[in-house]
């Protein structure tokens, strides 16, 4: 085993870790890493048991697992159709959770708080690649507003805490995930999922076309989910900035190439048919990512065709 992975081992082994939201798509990679890096006291809480709404519940988390580090993955979300539908809920839920647990890590004494934020807390019209340094600079996406800026206050809490209390707490930007294991639902999954789905299902019945919302214009920037843990965990272990850094895979796609690579991929060779009365979102989305880079050596590895055939391939074993 190379010297810097073996140094990465030490530091997890004998570290008490909360991943919350770690039975979801993004959490599940994060525990499974964090295992084979040998850590060996991880708690996932599940919402049955523990409401991260309510400080009685977060106290009583925390008591229990008496974590050295708490990695807060749980949100609630969802495409733009979900955000259209649920923006209190998505606001309150995701704004209450954060704060909650930081405020209670912060009293109770944890040593370190990785608070993983969104791309959707960007400006709506930000000059690309997105720097973390314009996330001030205007108000987000209409659709996913509320969600944004709820998952925004904890970096303004991060910072906040670390400058009165000398809280160790981060914040990290994931651009938008896929891969195996994500949600595909219909009435919640982001844009990738659904169109897997659309078209695997498309095909199996024959069909001669599929209705995607918009226009296909709008961009979006991809990350592997596989990569995203990895970054998330790199962070854990060597950052310690309250500066907001961002996880990419450093490319740009329109959602009209997205469709016509997953039609392909999947092998759908029916047409494609455009809803322009539905929203297209934010008009585009690419990230920078040289602070993660330079910060502690984050770097994606896994191409997006690549990607998305493992997708793919997940999906077609384990439909709907």
């Amino acid at each position: 085993m190379p010297l810097r992975a073996k140094r990465s081992n030490l530091f997890w082994k004998d570290k008490r870790v909360i991943v919350t939201g770690g039975g979801g798509f993004l959490g599940r990679v994060v525990v499974d890493q964090l295992k084979a890096k040998g850590c060996r006291h991880i708690t996932v809480p599940r919402s049955a048991r523990y409401d991260l709404r309510k400080t009685s519940a977060i106290r009583k988390l925390y008591t229990q697992a008496r974590p050295d580090m708490v990695i807060h993955l749980a949100a609630v979300v969802g495409g733009i159709g979900a955000n259209r539908e649920n923006p209190g809920k998505f606001f309150y839920d995701n704004l209450m959770m954060g704060v909650e647990l930081m405020e209670q890590a912060r009293r109770m004494g944890v040593p370190k708080f990785v608070a993983i934020g969104t791309i959707c807390a960007y400006p709506k019209f930000c000059p690309v690649p997105f720097k973390e340094d314009t996330i001030w600079d205007g108000y987000p996406e209409e659709t996913n507003a509320p969600y944004g800026l709820a998952k925004k206050m904890l970096l303004v809490q991060s910072q906040a805490y670390r400058q009165q209390y000398g809280f160790n707490s981060i914040y990290l930007l994931p651009v938008n995930l896929y891969g195996p294991g994500d949600n595909f639902a219909v009435s919640s999954s982001h844009v990738i999922p659904a169109l897997i789905r659309k078209c695997v299902e498309a095909k199996a019945r024959g069909d001669r076309q599929i209705i995607v919302w918009g226009t296909g214009r709008a961009t979006r920037e991809f990350l592997y989910v596989d990569d995203a843990a990895r970054g998330i965990i790199l962070a854990a272990e060597k950052y310690n900035s309250s500066e907001p850094v961002n996880l990419g895979a450093g490319f740009e796609i329109s959602i009209k190439k997205l469709v016509v690579l997953i039609a392909r991929l999947t092998k759908f060779k029916g047409e494609i048919v455009w809803d322009a009365g539905k929203p297209d979102g934010q008009p585009r989305r690419c990230l920078d990512t040289t602070r993660a880079r330079k910060e502690f050596g984050f770097e994606a590895k896994v191409s997006f065709e690549a990607g998305l055939k493992k997708t793919i391939a997940w999906y077609e074993r384990n439909p709907l």
